[in-house]
């Protein structure tokens, strides 16, 4: 399955998910930063991985003056809670041959906090 049609199901199958399910915490979701840190910074600053200022909303593959994987480069889509949300729980299922070296974030409230933390991001 390509990203468009995973990111196509992830988003459908959100939608039925009750609203507050995951509440989100941004202040929780710095402290869940703390494991992306030594790759990506927040102030618009690369690093060995592409700033995530400004993430949500921005297309994969395109943060200025970042050299991305053919993988990542290629996405073509907007980076929104659910696409983020997939990409961060696996990155290899989401976009295969990526080149990060992070093998998922598995618990689905840490997930929730983080992406509030990354919505902050301007």
């Amino acid at each position: 399955m390509n990203i468009h049609r995973s990111l196509a199901a992830l988003a459908a199958a959100t939608a039925l998910v009750p609203a507050g399910v995951h509440a989100q915490d941004a202040a929780a979701g710095k402290a869940v930063f703390g494991q992306c840190v030594a790759c990506h910074s927040v102030d618009g600053k690369n690093g060995v991985g592409p700033s995530l200022k400004g993430v949500v909303g921005r297309t994969a593959g395109t943060a200025p003056g970042f050299h991305y994987s053919h993988a990542m480069a290629n996405v073509g889509a907007a980076w929104n809670a659910e696409s983020l949300a997939a990409f961060i729980e696996n990155p290899q299922k989401q976009v295969p041959g990526n080149v990060m070296p992070f093998s998922g974030l598995a618990d689905a409230k840490q997930r929730a906090d983080l992406l509030a933390y990354l919505e902050t991001l301007k």
